[in-house]
């Protein structure tokens, strides 16, 4: 879809490849957008993109594909989401560092400002603590190895986030702060703020 002039996986694919921190990127799509992927790759100079690959049926079966085509002495692994355009330099700098300090994962996360019901047949079963909650975005960075695998080993089809997939392997994830910058595009009100972020330079 386009964004800002072009489409939207042309902006986290550039700002990825500018990226100090990132030495290669693995793109995954829908069928038939893999070659058009690698065109727009070349199109923006993004010479960190090594393959584009069709995805599988769930997002745990495309990392696990993409991840399939990451060279074996990888360290750490990123997952990000075109869908979420606007990744700010840093934040890939604060996942990292807690990597260095001994973690197997870590994920940004916002406060989640919202109080938050469980409910189960109509009714409220549990209202957990706000201040023990956090609203997570990507992208998400892992231990190559201990990635490897939760992806494995895990339940692929269950699984809605990587971070869940490790943290049910019995890794040990942390969260480092999120940036509200970082919003996901979902519907035409998310493009519209987006934008509006894009021209105000995020």
């Amino acid at each position: 879809m386009p964004f800002g002039g072009r489409v939207l996986l042309a902006e986290s694919m550039a700002r990825l490849d500018a990226c100090p921190w990132v030495d290669g990127i693995v793109v995954t799509t829908p069928p038939e957008w893999d070659e058009p992927a690698i065109l727009l790759a070349e199109q923006l100079g993004c010479d960190k993109v090594s393959a584009a690959i069709v995805g599988g049926a769930t997002r745990s079966e495309s990392v696990a594909l993409a991840v399939a085509e990451i060279p074996e002495d990888a360290m750490v692994i990123m997952v990000h989401d075109a869908a979420r355009p606007l990744l700010p330099a840093d934040l890939v700098e604060r996942l990292l560092q807690a990597l260095l300090a001994g973690y197997d994962g870590a994920v940004p996360g916002l406060p989640i400002t919202d109080t938050v019901k469980r409910w189960r047949d109509g009714v409220i079963v549990e209202t957990p603590v706000r201040a023990e909650l956090v609203a997570v975005q990507t992208p998400q960075a892992f231990a190559a190895d201990v990635l490897r695998r939760a992806l494995r080993d895990g339940d692929l089809a269950a699984a809605t986030d990587d971070a869940s997939l490790v943290e049910a392997a019995g890794g040990r994830v942390t969260v480092v702060p999120g940036d509200a910058r970082l919003l996901k595009i979902t519907g035409p009100e998310d493009v519209e703020r987006g934008l509006a972020l894009l021209a105000a330079g995020a």
